[in-house]
């Protein structure tokens, strides 16, 4: 039963979704959601998690702009609204409150201790940084737009990370992603995927960029890999 939680943070609080799998206590996921808010695609991430087994918490990462925000891709508006969002949040004070939230999912008496985290476009970029900086039990980046920008990070990667990559993604081009590959594919505790004929997004439920297929093969990989390090003691 889906449901919501307060997030204390050193610098106020904030709201997350919630959903329970029917048996507790269990691992928990904290899913990072896009520059669309915690909305619809988000929810159904957290409940699809919820049905494997995790106790899914989806946190409110605007709720210093826009608390509350629940968008799609698909009209002009939106996505000038996420254009102004993505230039305006703060990377620094998102991994602040990840932080503030998975430490708070670790001590809900209905987790096991473990926390993944998985996020999606800028959630994926804070799911790489968050792991270079702070750690979880286990990672997954989906299409992580920027983190580029941010290579000189990823020798603080040392929690199990995978990272999916669209090979037609029109926001991360083929020098990025080959970029990417040169500074993870070293590590041993990181995989990163590629999918041929892709673009961004490829994984959101009702986005226009959606591939079945291609969503189906991540997710799957996402489920046995979160499962082999979360699930197992």
């Amino acid at each position: 039963m889906p449901d919501s939680l307060q997030i204390n943070s050193p610098n106020g609080s904030f709201h997350a979704f919630v959903a329970r799998p029917s048996v507790m206590p269990a691992p928990a996921i904290v899913v990072i959601h896009e520059v669309f808010g915690v909305n619809a695609d988000m929810r159904q991430s957290c409940e699809e998690l919820a049905a494997q087994g995790y106790l899914a918490v989806c946190p409110d990462l605007f709720w210093r702009i826009e608390p509350g925000l629940a968008m799609t891709d698909r009209t002009a508006a939106e996505l000038a609204r996420a254009a102004e969002l993505y230039a305006a949040f703060n990377l620094d004070t998102g991994v602040i409150d990840i932080a503030a939230t998975i430490d708070a999912v670790r001590r809900m008496p209905e987790c096991t201790g473990k926390v993944g985290v998985v996020g999606y476009c800028l959630g994926g970029l804070l799911s790489y940084l968050t792991t270079a900086r702070i750690g979880a039990d286990a990672a997954v980046a989906y299409y992580p737009g920027n983190a580029d920008l941010h290579l000189d990070e990823a020798e603080g990667v040392e929690s199990p990370l995978i990272v999916h990559l669209a090979q037609e993604d029109e926001y991360i081009g083929k020098p990025t992603q080959r970029q990417l590959h040169d500074a993870l594919d070293h590590r041993a505790q990181v995989q990163v995927y590629s999918y041929p004929g892709c673009g961004h997004a490829f994984a959101r439920h009702r986005g226009i960029a959606y591939d079945a297929a291609a969503a189906a093969l991540a997710n799957g990989r996402t489920a046995d890999f979160l499962a082999s390090h979360l699930k197992q003691s």
